[in-house]
């Protein structure tokens, strides 16, 4: 979603009396077409058709249109709310965007862990299947097994 479709979503619904509490999800996708808009450069970024001039306006324009919708919505929620609510709702944005990370950061130890698991489980087998392979095979060759 485009940052500034979001912050009309809740500029309308603010103006229409709402209540902050009750529109979490029309600021999430607010903050998350802000995070988008301002993460496009490096996926841009990584495109051989894009021209270097063209990459550059463009992450300029989605960066500056990313902090014109940030505050419009400070100056919407200051104007509502206060600026204290303002600052909270930042620090529960920074809150939550650690706390992601964090669960990015476990998520990848333990992908590594159950991968080192399988990697150890597969060796354990095939040392096991080398080691009857190889007594079949001794005692093959003592003529104690015939095929």
């Amino acid at each position: 979603m485009d940052p500034l479709t979001a912050f009309a979503a809740v500029k309308s619904a603010i103006s229409a009396g709402k209540q902050l509490h009750s529109m979490t999800k029309d600021i999430v996708s607010l903050f998350d077409a802000v995070d988008g808009a301002k993460s496009k450069h490096a996926k841009k970024k990584a495109s051989p058709f894009a021209s270097a001039n063209e990459e550059a306006m463009d992450t300029f324009m989605r960066q500056q249109q990313a902090l014109d919708v940030e505050e419009q919505l400070k100056e919407l929620i200051t104007q509502t709310r206060g600026f204290s609510a303002y600052q909270d709702l930042l620090g529960i944005r920074r809150q939550i965007r650690i706390d992601r990370k964090e669960a990015a950061r476990l998520e990848r130890i333990a992908a590594e862990e159950r991968q080192q698991a399988a990697i150890t489980a597969i060796s354990i087998i095939l040392g096991i299947a080398l080691i009857i392979g190889a007594a079949i095979f001794y005692l093959w060759y003592l003529g104690w097994v015939d095929f």
